[in-house]
């Protein structure tokens, strides 16, 4: 099939910015990866955006903006357009998108209620980009009964096909991106990849440093060296029913919370969850069809460094590496996969599949607008 240049838009449940990256794609094996970069939030709206998911708790049909949630999406949207505008003027100089994969703010995700919420207005991106845009794919995927997430596992398994030496070859490989909230993706050598949310990622660190430490996020797991792992807490949050929970599934940022973290030392408590999150993502192997040879790193996550020694310490003697030891980049990955799900979503390609959201079928694309 022919190639298309997209240009893909990913603000997650980190909720700290934009990312931005363009590919050659023909939206199934082909990928050339182009140019990428980061816009910050800063603070002050990262704040109202966390104030945001107070708020959406009241939506009950996923158009309603209640309490000011309509102006933050007019703000979010338009951050966006500033956005690519200064990446397609700057490091994106000279590639002309075809077509731009928007993600939006997720701001709910209530898969048992088929319910999900990206703030993002793709027309209005359209008309302020002069792009077409491909967005609301989440909630397509939920209109065929589906958990709306995770959404990238056909761009990791096309990913897995073309990982160099001494990677590439390695199968079953699993891909896990630790984000807010950290998923899994099983790619066997044949067959269609199995996915699933595996837990808390980052966001249980980054609220825990924020509200006991007044800072932001644990930069490289700073705060956490000088702490010790509390193992009655560690075994309180693996307790959650959902890690027994058959997949496909999924999570809002708000399933798992402080509670029982409430009382630790900041270093210990940003230790102990370093820990919840590398044994919630080494669990997903009791969900998958068999334990993964490799295991590949991306989002936030993987410059902790506990997390990563300690999901390597779980699931060896299997490989646990970064993004960037497999020839990849672990921060402009979902910006990537949104831009090839969004050449799938023109070319009429299944985006998700029953193994990774439990949607009835293959479904293939979003909304399109034009600009």
């Amino acid at each position: 099939m022919a190639e298309m240049i997209a240009l893909g838009l990913m603000s997650g449940t980190s909720m700290d910015g934009i990312d931005l990256a363009v590919l050659v794609t023909d939206g199934e094996n082909l990928v050339r990866r182009g140019p990428s970069m980061a816009v910050a939030y800063e603070a002050a709206f990262r704040r109202r955006i966390e104030t945001a998911l107070t708020t959406a708790r009241q939506i009950d049909r996923r158009e309603e903006r209640p309490g000011g949630l309509l102006t933050l999406e007019r703000e979010i949207t338009e951050r966006h357009a500033a956005a690519v505008e200064r990446f397609l003027a700057g490091p994106a100089s000279g590639w002309k998108p075809e077509i731009v994969g928007f993600h939006g703010q997720t701001v709910l995700h209530r898969p048992e209620r088929a319910l999900t919420v990206q703030l993002g207005d793709g027309a209005l991106l359209a008309r302020r980009t002069g792009l077409a845009i491909a967005y609301d794919m989440r909630a397509e995927d939920m209109r065929h009964g589906g958990q709306g997430a995770p959404l990238i596992p056909a761009y990791h398994a096309a990913l897995a096909a073309s990982l160099p030496p001494p990677h590439g070859g390695r199968f079953p490989v699993a891909f896990v991106n630790v984000g807010g909230i950290a998923n899994v993706t099983f790619v066997p050598k044949a067959g269609p990849p199995v996915a699933f949310d595996t837990g808390p990622g980052n966001a249980l660190i980054d609220q825990w440093v924020a509200r006991e430490g007044g800072i932001p996020f644990d930069e490289e797991g700073m705060i956490a060296s000088e702490g010790a792992v509390v193992s009655s807490v560690v075994g309180r949050y693996l307790d959650n029913p959902f890690f027994s929970r058959a997949a496909p599934k999924s999570l809002d940022r708000g399933d798992f919370t402080l509670d029982h973290a409430t009382g630790l030392e900041l270093a210990d408590g940003a230790r102990t969850l370093a820990r919840v999150s590398a044994e919630a993502i080494a669990r997903a192997v009791d969900h998958l069809p068999a334990k993964p040879e490799l295991w590949v790193v991306s989002g936030g996550g993987r410059k902790n460094p506990h997390i990563l020694a300690d999901l390597q310490a779980i699931v060896a003697p299997a490989t646990v590496v970064r993004a960037e030891e497999a020839g990849l980049d672990g921060d402009a990955m979902e910006a990537e996969a949104w831009a090839y799900l969004a050449v799938r979503a023109v070319k009429g390609l299944p985006l998700t599949f029953p193994t990774t959201t439990g949607c009835r079928k293959a479904v293939s694309g979003g909304v399109l607008a034009g600009p």
